[in-house]
C-alpha cells in the first residue's frame, strides 16, 4: 500500500509554570493508506499532542509532518477528528448535524447523503431526533456519522469510544469495523485500552513516558473479525502490556 503520512523527526515542547516541558522527541513513522494504526502509551505521554500535530491543530517545534507528500501546517477536510468529548450539536437534529459540512451541495443531495449515513450506522428513524433524545451509543454513532458524511480521507480519533460501557463500546467497535470494510479511510487512533487497539488495529505503536519516543512496534496479524480470547491475541497483548510496565498477571 502507498504512504498515506509520515511523521519525521517530530518534537514538541510546551512551557509552563515550571519551565519548558518535553512531549514529544524524535518521534518517526509512516502510515499507509487505508491502513489502523493505534498509538497506546501511559497516561499523559502527549498521544494526544501527537494526534493534533498529525491533524494539523498544532505545530511542531521541530521536524515535520506529510500527507500525500504535502506539509501538514492546518486542519482540512482531508481528515476529520473524533474526540472522546464528543462533536454534535445540541440544537441541531440528527439529519442537520450530518448536513451541516455538506457545503456545496444541493438541499436534496444534503438531505439523501445525510439519511444514508444515519442509516449506515444504525440510527434510520431518528433523523429528526435532537441529542437529549438519543443514548450515550446513539450520540457516538451520530458522531462517527457525522465525520464519514464529508468524506474524508484520514479519521483521527482520540478515544472515541471511551466514556461508553463495556458493551457499547464492544458494539462501536464492530460498527467501526463493518463500516471500514465499505468504506475506504485511513485511521489514526489513540487509545489508553490495548485489548481495544488490538481488537481494530493493523499495526500499534507503543510510546514512552514522557517525553515520548517511539518505544515498541506491534504488527496485528490476526484476521477480521478477531477472536479476542485466542491464544495469539491474549499473547500480543500480554507482549503489548509488558513493554507498557504493566504485569499481565493483574491486567
Amino acid at each position: 500500500m502507498p504512504v498515506k503520512i509520515v511523521v519525521q523527526d517530530i518534537k514538541k515542547t510546551f512551557r509552563s509554570d515550571k519551565g519548558p516541558l518535553p512531549v514529544l522527541e524524535q518521534l518517526s513513522f509512516s502510515v499507509c493508506d487505508g491502513e489502523l494504526v493505534a498509538v497506546v502509551g501511559p497516561s499523559g505521554c502527549g498521544k494526544t499532542t501527537l494526534l493534533n500535530v498529525i491533524a494539523g491543530f498544532d505545530q511542531p517545534d521541530q521536524g515535520l509532518v506529510t500527507i500525500d507528500g504535502a506539509e501538514k501546517l492546518e486542519p482540512s477536510s482531508q481528515g476529520i477528528l473524533i474526540s472522546q468529548h464528543g462533536s454534535v450539536f445540541p440544537w441541531l437534529t440528527v439529519q442537520q448535524n450530518l448536513m451541516f459540512g455538506l457545503n456545496g451541495h444541493a438541499d436534496s443531495d444534503r438531505e439523501k447523503l445525510a439519511d444514508h449515513y444515519a442509516a449506515m450506522v444504525g440510527l434510520k428513524g431518528f433523523e429528526t431526533s435532537y441529542a437529549h433524545e438519543l443514548s450515550g451509543g446513539m450520540l457516538k454513532r451520530a458522531e462517527l456519522a457525522r465525520a464519514l458524511v464529508v468524506k474524508p480521507e484520514i479519521l483521527y480519533m482520540d478515544e472515541p469510544f471511551s466514556a461508553l460501557d463495556a458493551l457499547m463500546n464492544l458494539r462501536m467497535r464492530n460498527e467501526l469495523l463493518r463500516i471500514l470494510s465499505e468504506e475506504r479511510h485511513t485511521v489514526v487512533l489513540v487509545t489508553h485500552d490495548v485489548e481495544e487497539a488490538i481488537h481494530l488495529a493493523d499495526r500499534i505503536m507503543v510510546l514512552s513516558s514522557r517525553p515520548a519516543t517511539l518505544q515498541a512496534v506491534f504488527d496485528v496479524p490476526f484476521p477480521h473479525p478477531r477472536k479476542l480470547s485466542s491464544r495469539g491475541v491474549q499473547e500480543l497483548k500480554v507482549a503489548i502490556l509488558r513493554e507498557l510496565g504493566v504485569d499481565s498477571d493483574s491486567a
